[in-house]
């Protein structure tokens, strides 16, 4: 073995090999087959010096000084500032200065790069040069092989034959076709403009053309931005027919770009979008911004849609101010509330996650946020934009703060904390939701703005769901709470808080409001002390298979009255279940505007198992007692919240949930509410979730008893199920469908298909979802197809097709 090491420039030719090919590593090139190469361990280099200096290391050097050439041979190894190149044979030739490897050719660089080749033949200076049988794996799994390239004038370089792929070769059959490539008979790359130009190129799926070109052009993989046409979308819709979307791509600076979207319809003319976007150190943001001359508004006649001109602004920012702190903004100005729906611009949610309809509203907001170690601030003000036209009854919220913290040292022994809540909204008219069949026939609107009779928005008709005119609302509440266990093991936790609410109401005398809150302008302060004491006695049996623990808790909590009860506004705490979950939790209620009042004791057992070889089995069953005074959830307020919720009675309904994890695979859960005299059930949740390598599914059963008080008349009854399907290795099939057993009906599914991998995109969605029309219009049934397409590193499109009918 041999070694040397020189500064001559002549031996830079390494380092050109390297930069000469280079941009060929992540080109859109062209190769003959691919075959299955696990990258090696990349060979271990000496230190990077940026000094001319260059290791050769090689079985045998020769120094031919009649011809001025340098040879080495045998297991050649060259070492160069972070870049290796391998060979059987290099020589050098110092008059030609020229640079000429052989065999098995292995260059690796700095960004982790391998070419390989038979042959290299390139001058020192970058201008001219040669390679035969070229392959080249990229660090982002790009692959690309050329029989021959030939570089000139120190900037073109010519790919004859050659073959492009962001697939990897198959491990099982190296000599199988990747799942698609690009062949092209030349392709030129020209560095400088960091082009690729393909002549007689062909796109090949499993090794079978699907597409011809005989030219076209696309920036080379090394440019992560460049200005040019993306690939076209398509989408169909009844309110303007069928659209092809064309985007251009701008980028404007290393920190700005743009997206123009033109969308060509055939019923209402051309949609033009534009999105800028600019990315500052500390943050960025972007602007959309929508406009359309209509060629037919007689299709939305008697709609807000009937305009000629219609038009959308849409813009997001987050920007921070340092590790703790960032503020930001969110911002929707259309010229009419239907322009969205209409033209399609919100999007669908994962039609998998949750059956949601396309967005019922936009938001625009004005945020600061600040999380400490233990601490959380949040400020917004808050614009919400109703799509379905009844802007009038949507608040506008400026400001909601809330600050939260709890305290690092200990007081009195044990953890104190508080939290601030200030809330000021407005909304212009009031919103009236029926709880009577007659209320709710369309015939008799007794809940809506239509209803000229002042009195017939009664509490036994309807629930005031917003109220009209301007709420401020004030909040400050201290908890301290501390836990010691006893010689016998016994667990005692006292807990003790104050919170004070003020309250500032100015409500508008509009028809039926007066049946529910005082009009006119409001103050209220409202304090509510609470002590209580928890406690909780575990009891542990261990055995060869597994561990049981049940646990007795009591809960006494004493308290005044609650002041002002359901004669206040609710706009935060409208949604009460009870279950498990909240059984324990000193006050039920979910937000701000009410607060629980009066003594009650909260009692409930709680069993777990954790089985030794995995799984486990958890329990708890309970039930909670007024025990004095006025109890909250038997006040009826302006939503009625706490009645028909099993808290009402002096004794509440039984409350009980299962929960069984035999491994990892498997969960079972059931969740029940049973009335305390007679045990019928007013609500019971059961799931069933199985999750394994190749699918998994999941079904859900709901039966809730009629809630009169809320509006629910009748028994509730249904099936939820989603599943997935891996049919093959990266083919996927999953759906997703909800069964009314009361309708015996399926009135919401969703299917879908794809293929994924590492280099390819495939996937079709057909969505069914309720879109909600303005004033008192049932929701309509939508239908949408969606169907996408990718290749990595070279484009990604989709195609979308929707309708809607009232149902």
């Amino acid at each position: 073995m041999a070694a040397f090491g020189v500064s001559i420039s002549a031996l830079l030719a390494a380092l050109v090999v390297v930069s000469a090919l280079d941009v060929v590593a992540s080109t859109p090139a062209a190769a003959q087959a691919f075959t299955y190469n696990p990258r090696p361990p990349k060979p271990v280099r000496p230190p990077a010096k940026n000094d001319g200096q260059m290791l050769v290391q090689a079985t045998e050097v020769d120094y031919d000084y009649n011809n001025s050439r340098i040879s080495a041979v045998g297991n050649v190894q060259m070492f160069y500032n972070g870049t290796s190149v391998e060979a059987d044979k290099v020589i050098y030739d110092q008059k030609t200065k020229r640079l000429h490897a052989e065999g098995n050719i292995r260059m690796t660089d700095a960004e982790g790069k391998i070419t390989y080749a038979n042959i290299m033949d390139l001058s020192d200076d970058y201008r001219d040069g040669f390679v035969d049988s070229l392959r080249v794996d990229t660090e982002d799994q790009t692959r690309m092989a050329a029989t021959r390239a030939d570089r000139s004038s120190g900037n073109y370089t010519v790919f004859d034959n050659g073959v492009y792929t962001a697939c990897a070769p198959c491990k099982d059959d190296p000599k199988k076709p990747p799942l698609w490539q690009v062949k092209g008979a030349r392709i030129i790359h020209n560095q400088t403009e960091k082009m690729l130009y393909f002549e007689n190129a062909q796109l090949e799926f499993f090794g079978v053309p699907m597409a011809y070109l005989p030219y076209f052009s696309t920036p080379d993989p090394t440019v992560k931005r460049k200005s040019g046409f993306l690939m076209p979308g398509f989408t169909t819709y009844t309110a303007f027919g069928y659209g092809v979307e064309i985007p251009y791509y701008w980028a404007i600076a290393p920190d700005m770009d743009a997206t123009f979207t033109p969308r060509i319809t055939t019923k209402q003319g051309v949609l033009l979008q534009t999105e800028f976007r600019q990315r500052f150190v500390d943050g960025s943001y972007q602007i959309r911004l929508y406009g359309i001359d209509q060629l037919d508004q007689g299709a939305f006649k008697g709609q807000p849609g009937d305009r000629q001109f219609r038009w959308g602004v849409d813009t997001k920012g987050q920007f921070a101010l340092n590790d703790k702190w960032v503020w930001g903004w969110d911002g929707v100005l259309l010229s009419d509330y239907f322009f969205m729906s209409d033209y399609r611009l919100a999007q669908y949610k994962d039609p998998f996650g949750s059956f949601l309809s396309l967005p019922t509203e936009a938001i625009s907001q004005l945020y600061l946020t600040g999380v400490g170690n233990r601490s959380f601030f949040d400020a917004r003000a808050i614009y919400y934009l109703s799509y379905s036209g009844n802007q009038n009854q949507v608040p506008v919220v400026a400001p909601v703060i809330d600050y939260n913290n709890v305290i690092n040292n200990n007081i009195l022994g044990g953890e104190f904390s508080y939290k601030v809540n200030f809330t000021n909204l407005t909304r212009e008219t009031a919103v009236f939701d029926p709880i009577t069949a007659q209320a709710a026939n369309p015939l008799n609107p007794l809940c809506t703005t239509t209803s000229a009779d002042p009195m017939a928005r009664t509490p036994s008709q309807c629930l005031l769901r917003g109220m009209p005119g301007t709420y401020t609302r004030l909040t400050a509440e201290a908890q301290w709470r501390k836990s010691y266990t006893d010689p016998l093991g016994e667990i005692w936790t006292p807990f003790a808080s104050v919170r004070a609410d003020a309250i500032n109401a100015d409500i508008s005398n509009q028809p039926g409001v007066s049946n529910f809150l005082p009009v006119g302008d409001t103050q209220t302060v409202r304090f509510m002390p609470t002590v209580g004491l928890e406690y909780r006695y575990p009891f542990i049996n261990v055995q060869p298979w597994g561990t049981t623990t049940v646990e007795p808790i009591a809960q006494v909590i004493i308290r005044p009255n609650e002041p002002y009860a359901g004669k206040l506004p609710n706009e935060d705490a409208q949604s009460l279940v009870f279950d498990t979950s909240n059984l324990f939790a000193v006050d039920k209620f979910s937000g701000y505007d009410r607060v629980e009042g009066g003594g009650r004791a909260n009692v409930g057992v709680q069993a777990t198992t954790q089985f030794d070889r995995g799984g486990s089995i958890k329990g708890m069953f309970g039930e909670s007692y007024q025990m004095f005074g006025l109890n909250s959830f038997a006040v009826a307020d302006v939503t009625n919240t706490g009645l028909d919720s099993g808290l009402q009675n002096p004794r509440s309904d039984y409350v009980a949930s299962l929960a069984y994890s035999p491994n990892r695979t498997y969960t079972f859960s059931v969740r029940s509410r049973m009335d305390e005299a007679t045990w019928n059930i007013n609500r019971f949740e059961a799931t069933a979730a199985a999750n394994f390598d190749r699918w998994s599914i999941a079904v859900t059963y709901g039966d809730y008893a009629a809630q009169p008080e809320l509006g629910y008349l009748t028994r509730r009854e249904g099936i939820l199920t989603s599943g997935s399907v891996k049919v093959a290795s990266n083919w996927v099939v999953q759906g997703a469908a909800r069964w009314d057993l009361e309708a015996n009906k399926i009135n919401q599914y969703a299917v879908g298909a794809g293929y994924v991998d590492d280099c390819f995109v495939l996937a079709a969605n057909y969505i069914t979802s309720y879109t909600y029309q303005a004033g008192s219009q049932p929701p309509a049934l939508s239908h949408a197809f969606m169907f996408q397409i990718g290749l990595r590193t070279i484009a990604q499109t989709s195609t979308t097709s929707s309708s809607a009918g009232v149902q």
